[in-house]
């Protein structure tokens, strides 16, 4: 209950700033009544979502889309706020100022218009990408090309290709149309290999089956190998019993079988052509800072011969930074997701790459080069929470294996 009455406390000081705006540019009572009115409605409906709401702690689309009329409100005012409290501080001043110097009686100067007009107009930029991001962006998806060379790659597997998706995330899913453009997508990169890096649903299995067939009709000639990611285990969500809790991810991994995944736990398998053989290993979730640790990398290993060449597949890209970089074993290629890119930020090829993830993770979206080891980490097929993306588009990576230096 505390936790909602600091939210409506914080809510309404930052409406009523956004409220000061309006009013400010026009006397039109509609206007002014409509944004009072969208304002008590967004969050009304945020704090049913979340607090009345029958699924628990489940995130299902209704309150993925209650949390994302709430951060595309709140953006206005997180624009608004600071710029008229600002001018409400030189206000104060310049009041204190005259009361001063002219002995008069101490006033306050009126709001001035322009700069409600440039705090609105400010913060419909945020305002209206996010809605963008909502309506469009959440299934613009992207096929991102990359060439990697390595001068160990067995020849056979030179021109190999390797298609990765990661952060399914089926439980938010909300349109069938846009989803079979992207599996249609997916097939027509024609790969070699298909690597799916975790995060097949929000919480419970059950989310992947309205989408398992589409899911399940990816193809790749040499297989499609998946691993788990944190969300994949069900711990976000209370369950009736430890049975109930372990029936889920055993029901998950049936349903990975069932559509032809083969499901690396802690686990490695041999891609052979020509008499000669790349390792696929796939470890559990691994991931800093409170995220489950399943992950063995030596387990996973064991049956690799440390001359072979490695391809990793890890949901958690700080698993690569804490462990795998740094291990005995090289490891050519590790694939990841998790973070998303956030669903927010700027990214401008040759320009900028910016997102606010990175001050979370230090290897957050693309390709990492250290020692001779690559790291792609994939930005995510689908979206969690904010049911949207922006500037940080859903993503299905390519990358080919070319054997040789690097040209760059």
């Amino acid at each position: 209950m505390l936790r909602w009455v600091i939210f409506i406390i914080i809510y309404s000081l930052f409406t009523f700033y956004g409220f000061q705006a309006i009013k400010t540019i026009t006397k039109a009572t509609w206007l002014q009544f409509l944004f009072i009115g969208l304002a008590i409605l967004i969050a009304g409906n945020f704090i049913y979502q979340f607090s009345v709401g029958t699924e628990g702690r489940v995130l299902s689309p209704a309150k993925s889309y209650a949390f994302g009329f709430l951060l595309a409100f709140m953006s206005i005012n997180l624009v608004i706020v600071p710029i008229l409290l600002g001018e409400d501080i030189l206000r104060l001043i310049y009041g204190a100022y005259e009361k001063v110097v002219s002995k008069e009686a101490f006033t306050i100067p009126s709001r001035r218009k322009f700069i409600s007009q440039i705090a609105l107009g400010l913060a419909a930029i945020p305002f209206t990408s996010l809605l963008y991001g909502m309506y469009k962006g959440k299934y613009n998806f992207r096929v991102l090309n990359y060439t990697l060379h390595f001068e160990d790659l067995p020849e056979a597997f030179d021109g190999y290709r390797i298609t990765q998706i990661s952060d399914i995330h089926s439980g938010s899913f909300d349109n069938r149309e846009k989803l079979e453009y992207g599996i249609n997508l997916i097939n027509e990169q024609a790969s070699d290999a298909i690597m799916f890096t975790g995060d097949m649903v929000n919480n419970k299995a059950s989310e992947m089956i309205p989408w398992k067939d589409l899911f399940g009709s990816l193809n790749a000639k040499d297989g499609i190998y998946s691993v788990l990611g944190n969300h994949d285990y069900g711990d976000y969500v209370r369950w009736e019993s430890k049975d109930a809790y372990n029936q889920n991810l055993e029901d998950l991994k049936q349903i990975q079988k069932e559509m032809g995944y083969d499901l690396l736990l802690n686990e490695s398998r041999f891609i052979e052509k020509d008499g000669q053989r790349i390792a696929v290993v796939g470890v559990e979730n691994w991931g800093k800072g409170g995220f489950k640790k399943a992950g063995d990398l030596r387990k996973a290993a064991e049956a690799v011969d440390a001359e072979d060449f490695k391809i990793l597949m890890s949901h958690d890209p700080s698993h690569w930074e804490e462990c795998v970089v740094n291990d005995d074993y090289h490891y050519h290629l590790t694939l990841s997701g998790h973070t998303h890119g956030m669903q927010f930020g700027i990214e401008i090829p040759g320009w900028i790459k910016w997102s606010p993830v990175k001050w979370r993770y230090k290897h957050w979206a693309g390709v990492y080069q250290e020692f001779g080891q690559y790291l792609n980490v994939n930005r995510g097929f689908g979206y969690l929470a904010y049911p949207g993306r922006v500037g940080i588009w859903p993503e299905v990576t390519v990358i080919t294996l070319k054997k040789g230096a690097s040209e760059a």
